[in-house]
């Protein structure tokens, strides 16, 4: 679960299902577990800080990053809004897109009673630009691999991006999928933040590994 720990952060592999901060169904999340962890390991009395700089969605997996400081929160802020962080997600996707390497701009509106973005292909006001670039890595089975380098932190961007171009997500029913998976997750990995240590200042890589079910070990597999 661990990726990642110093004094002023933590990086967690977060398993698709959970949630990264509490909502309204009261599930358990993942700043709960890093609370619960730094706290026994560390045997510090009374509230634990730990706050999430960003999110990914709940059937989503992969690296999250944590601050443990409010140095490190105002900093790793700044840092994100400036885009000076880098993230890199894997996705298993249905179809072969058309251009093996593009970079992808869409105007999107959250619909939020159904929870989910729509692409417009006017500005309504309230839709916001989502850019993305991907590239095709390679095909695993009956499905493809993709690389993904989202540029802004849209809502739900590289699921309902891919899904514009024709080439959802493997289980994810809101942007194309035909049918879940199993354990209800999709198949979008989290991999790789790159960025700048906001107290060190030294260039920092956090990785994390792919979840062990079977439509991911098939990528590892590279069958």
């Amino acid at each position: 679960m661990v990726v990642y720990e110093d004094n002023h952060l933590l990086a967690l592999n977060k398993p698709a299902g959970w949630l990264v901060q509490g909502d309204r169904t009261g599930d358990p999340t993942l700043a709960d577990w890093g609370k619960n962890y730094l706290k026994e390991k560390y045997a510090k009395p009374g509230a634990v800080f730990l706050h999430p700089v960003h999110r990914i969605d709940r059937p989503v997996s992969g690296v999250v990053l944590f601050a443990r400081t409010d140095k490190a929160l105002g900093r790793l802020t700044t840092l994100f809004r400036e885009r000076k962080v880098f993230k890199t997600y894997w996705a298993i996707v249905l179809n072969k897109p058309a251009v093996l390497a593009d970079e992808l701009r869409h105007l999107l509106v959250k619909d939020e009673q159904r929870n989910i973005v729509r692409v417009v292909s006017k500005n309504t006001g309230d839709a916001k630009e989502a850019i993305l670039q991907y590239a095709w890595l390679k095909k695993t089975g009956s499905y493809h691999l993709l690389e993904i380098h989202p540029l802004t932190g849209r809502p739900h961007q590289i699921r309902a991006q891919l899904g514009a171009i024709g080439c959802p997500i493997l289980g994810d029913l809101k942007y194309g999928a035909p049918a879940p998976l199993p354990d209800a997750s999709i198949g979008l990995h989290s991999r790789i933040i790159v960025l700048e240590h906001p107290v060190r200042l030294e260039p920092l890589h956090l990785e994390a590994p792919l979840p062990p079910t079977d439509w991911w070990k098939l990528v590892l597999d590279g069958k």
